[in-house]
């Protein structure tokens, strides 16, 4: 079982914890939040400070972190991962560059992973959208992102989307209508038809099996720096791998037992 700590414990936050709790794979031991405001919660719940963190750490020890907290956080405890070498995965969206720069430098020392979007579903997107913008490079691509009407900033996963698309910001189009967690449209124009690629997150819930499967993953990589994207495609090909060895041992196996029918008496 892997022990894990939760620092962050918004309506995210919540929602992952229950996942967690729920999750024979993981024990969360603890929350770590910036806000002295009571928890509703069983679990121990600490505030998190540079200065008496490290200290929570030693005396709480955990296998790996999830963050979904906010982009500041990781200032306040990330050296004191690093020393420890706890693994990390943060699912903040809309990293500054040099606090991305910062996250990236972890690497070099433990195993982290950074994903604006921890969801299944929306990695799977970014995959075959990846996929379909190698298949056809002359297509248009136009990127739709919706949320709740109070999310200030563009969606980091629409950003992260653009990038791995290679187009610019001004392909994302944002809409913020009543209380929707997150919808993600990726649209392909071609000359005579159109491909569109949605991802609906209909409960938050959906972060917390994403960083379960995340966090699982990344237990058995090396020490380095790593996307959910790059753990799902690394999935992928494995299974791919599988079917080929199968199919190959079975056609191996027909060759054989017709060698054997050809056998004269």
């Amino acid at each position: 079982m892997i022990k894990i700590g939760l620092i962050g414990y918004g309506k995210a936050g919540q929602a992952v914890a229950g996942v967690l709790r729920e999750d024979p794979r993981y024990e969360l031991c603890w929350i770590a939040r910036q806000s002295d405001a009571p928890a509703d919660t069983d679990i121990p719940v600490v505030k998190l400070d540079s200065a008496s963190f490290p200290a929570w750490l030693d005396a709480h020890p955990v296998d790996g972190i999830i963050d979904f907290s906010n982009a500041a956080a990781i200032h306040l405890y990330g050296e004191a991962v690093r020393q420890r070498g706890i693994m990390l995965v943060t699912a903040i969206s809309g990293y500054p560059e040099e606090t991305l720069a910062y996250i990236h430098d972890l690497g070099r020392d433990i195993r982290v992973l950074s994903s604006p979007n921890i969801t299944l579903g929306i990695n799977f997107l970014l995959l075959s959208s990846k996929i379909l913008r190698h298949i056809a490079p002359f297509a248009d691509v136009e990127i739709v992102e919706q949320h709740f009407r109070d999310k200030p900033e563009i969606s980091g996963t629409a950003q992260r989307i653009a990038e791995v698309l290679d187009v610019d910001d001004d392909h994302i189009t944002s809409l913020r209508l009543g209380g929707i967690v997150g919808r993600h449209e990726v649209i392909f124009g071609f000359p005579y038809q159109t491909v569109r690629l949605i991802h609906d997150s209909i409960r938050r819930e959906a972060f917390g099996t994403g960083a379960a499967f995340a966090m699982e993953q990344l237990a058995r990589c090396e020490t380095g720096f790593y996307t959910l994207d790059s753990l799902l495609l690394r999935v992928i090909r494995d299974e791919l791998q599988r079917e080929d060895d199968l199919s190959l041992a079975q056609a191996v196996s027909r060759d054989s037992s017709a060698r054997v029918d050809r056998v004269p008496a």
